[in-house]
Protein backbone atom coordinates (compact mmCIF):
# COMPACT_ATOMS: atom_id res chain seq x y z
CA UNK A 1 0.00 0.00 0.00
CA UNK A 2 1.20 3.31 -1.16
CA UNK A 3 0.47 6.10 1.51
CA UNK A 4 0.73 10.05 1.77
CA UNK A 5 0.61 12.04 4.37
CA UNK A 6 0.83 15.54 3.74
CA UNK A 7 2.83 17.73 6.23
CA UNK A 8 2.81 21.60 7.15
CA UNK A 9 5.44 22.94 9.72
CA UNK A 10 4.29 25.74 12.15
CA UNK A 11 4.89 27.41 14.75
CA UNK A 12 5.19 25.70 18.08
CA UNK A 13 2.04 26.64 19.79
CA UNK A 14 3.68 28.08 22.99
CA UNK A 15 6.05 30.35 20.91
CA UNK A 16 5.41 34.02 21.33
CA UNK A 17 4.39 35.42 18.04
CA UNK A 18 5.39 39.36 16.70
CA UNK A 19 4.11 40.38 13.38
CA UNK A 20 6.66 41.48 10.33
CA UNK A 21 7.10 44.90 9.80
CA UNK A 22 4.92 44.83 6.81
CA UNK A 23 2.02 44.04 8.95
CA UNK A 24 1.00 40.65 6.48
CA UNK A 25 2.99 38.10 7.90
CA UNK A 26 4.43 37.23 11.58
CA UNK A 27 7.83 37.89 11.77
CA UNK A 28 10.02 34.57 11.93
CA UNK A 29 12.82 35.51 14.62
CA UNK A 30 13.08 33.36 17.59
CA UNK A 31 9.91 31.18 16.72
CA UNK A 32 9.96 27.70 17.33
CA UNK A 33 8.60 25.73 14.13
CA UNK A 34 7.66 22.13 14.33
CA UNK A 35 4.82 19.30 13.23
CA UNK A 36 1.61 20.46 12.89
CA UNK A 37 0.08 18.90 15.59
CA UNK A 38 -2.87 17.41 13.96
CA UNK A 39 -0.62 16.24 11.22
CA UNK A 40 1.02 14.16 14.07
CA UNK A 41 -1.75 11.94 13.80
CA UNK A 42 -1.40 11.57 10.07
CA UNK A 43 1.96 10.30 10.23
CA UNK A 44 1.07 7.81 12.99
CA UNK A 45 -2.53 6.85 10.99
CA UNK A 46 -0.29 6.06 7.96
CA UNK A 47 2.62 4.15 10.00
CA UNK A 48 -0.60 2.23 11.72
CA UNK A 49 -1.87 1.46 7.99
CA UNK A 50 1.45 0.57 7.01
CA UNK A 51 2.01 -1.97 9.74
CA UNK A 52 -1.53 -3.76 8.78
CA UNK A 53 -1.05 -3.91 5.32
CA UNK A 54 2.50 -3.35 3.85
CA UNK A 55 4.19 -0.39 1.59
CA UNK A 56 5.66 2.63 2.28
CA UNK A 57 4.71 6.14 4.02
CA UNK A 58 5.82 9.24 2.03
CA UNK A 59 5.84 12.60 3.89
CA UNK A 60 4.76 15.28 1.45
CA UNK A 61 5.41 19.07 2.26
CA UNK A 62 5.36 22.29 0.86
CA UNK A 63 7.74 25.27 2.19
CA UNK A 64 11.29 26.31 2.88
CA UNK A 65 14.49 25.08 3.38
CA UNK A 66 13.49 25.00 7.54
CA UNK A 67 10.11 22.40 6.92
CA UNK A 68 12.62 19.76 6.04
CA UNK A 69 13.37 19.62 10.35
CA UNK A 70 9.54 18.58 9.83
CA UNK A 71 9.74 15.89 7.32
CA UNK A 72 12.90 14.21 9.13
CA UNK A 73 10.59 14.27 12.43
CA UNK A 74 8.02 12.39 10.47
CA UNK A 75 10.98 9.64 9.18
CA UNK A 76 12.04 9.57 12.69
CA UNK A 77 8.61 8.47 13.83
CA UNK A 78 9.12 5.73 10.92
CA UNK A 79 7.83 7.24 7.50
CA UNK A 80 10.26 5.99 4.76
CA UNK A 81 10.84 9.02 2.59
CA UNK A 82 10.25 12.90 1.74
CA UNK A 83 9.65 15.15 -0.71
CA UNK A 84 9.50 18.95 -0.35
CA UNK A 85 8.27 21.44 -2.78
CA UNK A 86 10.57 24.45 -1.94
CA UNK A 87 9.80 27.30 -4.64
CA UNK A 88 10.00 31.01 -3.85
CA UNK A 89 7.00 31.45 -6.06
CA UNK A 90 5.11 29.81 -3.21
CA UNK A 91 5.62 31.92 -0.06
CA UNK A 92 2.22 33.67 -0.86
CA UNK A 93 0.43 30.59 -1.58
CA UNK A 94 -3.10 30.57 -0.48
CA UNK A 95 -5.00 27.50 0.97
CA UNK A 96 -6.08 26.74 -2.77
CA UNK A 97 -2.63 27.45 -4.17
CA UNK A 98 -0.63 25.35 -1.80
CA UNK A 99 -3.45 22.62 -2.63
CA UNK A 100 -2.69 22.64 -6.44
CA UNK A 101 1.18 22.45 -5.34
CA UNK A 102 0.57 19.36 -3.74
CA UNK A 103 -1.40 17.76 -6.38
CA UNK A 104 0.81 18.53 -9.01
CA UNK A 105 3.11 16.36 -6.90
CA UNK A 106 0.81 13.68 -6.36
CA UNK A 107 0.27 12.79 -9.92
CA UNK A 108 3.53 11.59 -10.50
CA UNK A 109 3.41 9.63 -7.12
CA UNK A 110 1.42 6.16 -6.82
CA UNK A 111 -1.01 6.85 -3.84
CA UNK A 112 -4.01 4.45 -2.61
CA UNK A 113 -4.21 6.51 0.67
CA UNK A 114 -3.28 10.46 1.05
CA UNK A 115 -3.86 11.47 4.88
CA UNK A 116 -3.46 15.21 6.34
CA UNK A 117 -4.29 17.04 9.73
CA UNK A 118 -7.71 18.06 9.36
CA UNK A 119 -6.69 22.05 9.46
CA UNK A 120 -3.04 23.58 10.05
CA UNK A 121 -2.52 25.22 13.30
CA UNK A 122 -1.47 28.47 12.08
CA UNK A 123 -4.27 30.14 9.26
CA UNK A 124 -6.92 27.23 10.45
CA UNK A 125 -8.72 27.36 7.22
CA UNK A 126 -9.44 23.42 6.86
CA UNK A 127 -9.54 23.79 2.68
CA UNK A 128 -5.98 21.79 1.69
CA UNK A 129 -7.11 18.61 2.28
CA UNK A 130 -10.38 18.79 0.86
CA UNK A 131 -9.45 20.75 -2.39
CA UNK A 132 -6.50 18.43 -3.05
CA UNK A 133 -8.88 14.91 -3.14
CA UNK A 134 -11.02 17.71 -5.48
CA UNK A 135 -8.30 18.14 -7.71
CA UNK A 136 -7.42 14.51 -7.70
CA UNK A 137 -11.19 13.33 -8.03
CA UNK A 138 -11.07 10.91 -5.45
CA UNK A 139 -13.51 10.76 -2.53
CA UNK A 140 -12.83 13.12 0.67
CA UNK A 141 -13.50 12.34 4.37
CA UNK A 142 -12.88 14.61 7.33
CA UNK A 143 -12.64 14.29 10.65
CA UNK A 144 -11.66 10.75 10.95
CA UNK A 145 -11.86 9.36 14.34
CA UNK A 146 -11.90 5.68 13.45
CA UNK A 147 -10.90 3.86 10.37
CA UNK A 148 -9.97 0.57 8.48
CA UNK A 149 -9.55 -0.73 5.01
CA UNK A 150 -10.56 -3.96 3.81
CA UNK A 151 -10.53 -5.30 0.47
CA UNK A 152 -9.97 -2.24 -1.32
CA UNK A 153 -12.86 0.17 0.72
CA UNK A 154 -12.45 2.74 2.98
CA UNK A 155 -14.32 2.51 6.00
CA UNK A 156 -14.42 4.90 9.10
CA UNK A 157 -16.38 6.64 11.46
CA UNK A 158 -16.06 10.32 11.57
CA UNK A 159 -17.13 13.68 13.85
CA UNK A 160 -20.34 15.29 13.34
CA UNK A 161 -22.76 17.98 15.11
CA UNK A 162 -23.33 16.10 18.18
CA UNK A 163 -22.89 12.37 17.42
CA UNK A 164 -20.45 10.48 15.09
CA UNK A 165 -21.50 8.85 11.45
CA UNK A 166 -19.97 5.61 9.63
CA UNK A 167 -18.88 6.19 5.86
CA UNK A 168 -17.29 4.01 3.10
CA UNK A 169 -15.41 5.42 0.54
CA UNK A 170 -12.87 2.89 -2.94
CA UNK A 171 -9.87 3.75 -2.71
CA UNK A 172 -7.97 5.82 -3.25
CA UNK A 173 -8.98 8.14 -0.58
CA UNK A 174 -8.05 10.97 0.89
CA UNK A 175 -9.16 11.57 4.79
CA UNK A 176 -8.22 13.91 7.25
CA UNK A 177 -7.57 13.19 11.06
CA UNK A 178 -9.22 14.49 14.09
CA UNK A 179 -8.30 13.94 17.43
CA UNK A 180 -9.44 10.50 18.89
CA UNK A 181 -8.07 8.84 15.86
CA UNK A 182 -4.82 7.38 17.83
CA UNK A 183 -2.05 8.84 19.91
CA UNK A 184 1.19 9.56 17.76
CA UNK A 185 4.24 7.90 19.43
CA UNK A 186 7.39 9.81 20.17
CA UNK A 187 10.71 9.70 17.97
CA UNK A 188 12.97 7.19 19.47
CA UNK A 189 16.42 7.48 19.72
CA UNK A 190 17.18 4.47 16.65
CA UNK A 191 14.55 6.34 14.72
CA UNK A 192 16.39 9.94 14.86
CA UNK A 193 19.36 8.18 13.84
CA UNK A 194 17.91 6.32 10.74
CA UNK A 195 16.07 9.45 9.85
CA UNK A 196 19.29 11.60 8.93
CA UNK A 197 20.18 8.75 6.06
CA UNK A 198 16.69 8.95 4.75
CA UNK A 199 16.07 10.76 1.46
CA UNK A 200 14.22 14.21 1.47
CA UNK A 201 13.93 15.05 -2.11
CA UNK A 202 13.28 18.52 -3.16
CA UNK A 203 11.82 19.59 -5.97
CA UNK A 204 10.75 23.52 -7.56
CA UNK A 205 7.10 24.09 -9.41
CA UNK A 206 9.19 24.26 -12.40
CA UNK A 207 9.64 20.37 -11.37
CA UNK A 208 6.12 19.63 -11.29
CA UNK A 209 4.79 21.88 -14.54
CA UNK A 210 3.75 24.07 -12.77
CA UNK A 211 4.54 28.47 -13.26
CA UNK A 212 4.16 31.20 -10.24
CA UNK A 213 0.97 31.99 -12.30
CA UNK A 214 -0.59 28.99 -11.45
CA UNK A 215 -0.21 29.02 -7.69
CA UNK A 216 -1.12 32.98 -7.53
CA UNK A 217 -2.91 33.44 -4.56
CA UNK A 218 -6.91 34.19 -4.80
CA UNK A 219 -7.25 35.45 -1.03
CA UNK A 220 -5.11 38.26 0.25
CA UNK A 221 -3.80 39.50 3.58
CA UNK A 222 -4.65 42.87 4.19
CA UNK A 223 -3.27 43.16 7.60
CA UNK A 224 -2.41 41.38 10.35
CA UNK A 225 -3.00 43.07 14.18
CA UNK A 226 -2.75 41.74 17.54
CA UNK A 227 -5.94 41.01 19.91
CA UNK A 228 -6.52 43.37 22.29
CA UNK A 229 -4.65 42.78 25.71
CA UNK A 230 -7.32 42.39 28.32
CA UNK A 231 -7.64 43.95 31.24
CA UNK A 232 -7.37 42.28 34.50
CA UNK A 233 -10.06 41.00 36.39
CA UNK A 234 -12.47 42.95 39.60
CA UNK A 235 -12.08 41.21 42.69
CA UNK A 236 -15.54 41.58 44.52
CA UNK A 237 -15.16 41.57 48.55
CA UNK A 238 -17.73 41.00 51.09
CA UNK A 239 -18.89 39.50 54.31
CA UNK A 240 -21.32 36.69 53.07
CA UNK A 241 -22.11 35.26 49.45
CA UNK A 242 -25.55 37.79 49.48
CA UNK A 243 -23.45 40.40 49.90
CA UNK A 244 -20.99 39.90 47.24
CA UNK A 245 -23.95 38.88 45.04
CA UNK A 246 -25.60 42.25 45.47
CA UNK A 247 -21.93 43.98 44.77
CA UNK A 248 -21.95 41.40 41.17
CA UNK A 249 -25.60 42.68 40.19
CA UNK A 250 -25.46 46.29 40.85
CA UNK A 251 -21.65 46.15 38.78
CA UNK A 252 -23.58 43.89 35.76
CA UNK A 253 -26.08 46.92 35.94
CA UNK A 254 -24.31 49.83 36.39
CA UNK A 255 -20.90 48.98 35.00
CA UNK A 256 -21.25 46.27 32.39
CA UNK A 257 -24.77 47.55 31.88
CA UNK A 258 -25.84 43.99 30.82
CA UNK A 259 -28.54 42.83 32.84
Amino acid sequence: MDIIVLLKQVPATETSISIADDGKRINPDGVKWVMNPFDEFAVEEALQLKQKHGGTVTILSMGTDKAVEAIRTGLAMGADKGILINDPATDNCDGLGTARVLTAALKDMPYDVVIAGQRAMDDDNYLVGAAVAEFLGIPHVSMVIEEEITDGTFRCRRTIEGGTVVLEAPLPVLFTTQRGLNEPRYASLPGIMKAKKKKVETKTLADLGLAPADVAPMVEIIEMKAPPERTGGQMIDGDSAAEKAEKLVKLLQEEAKVI
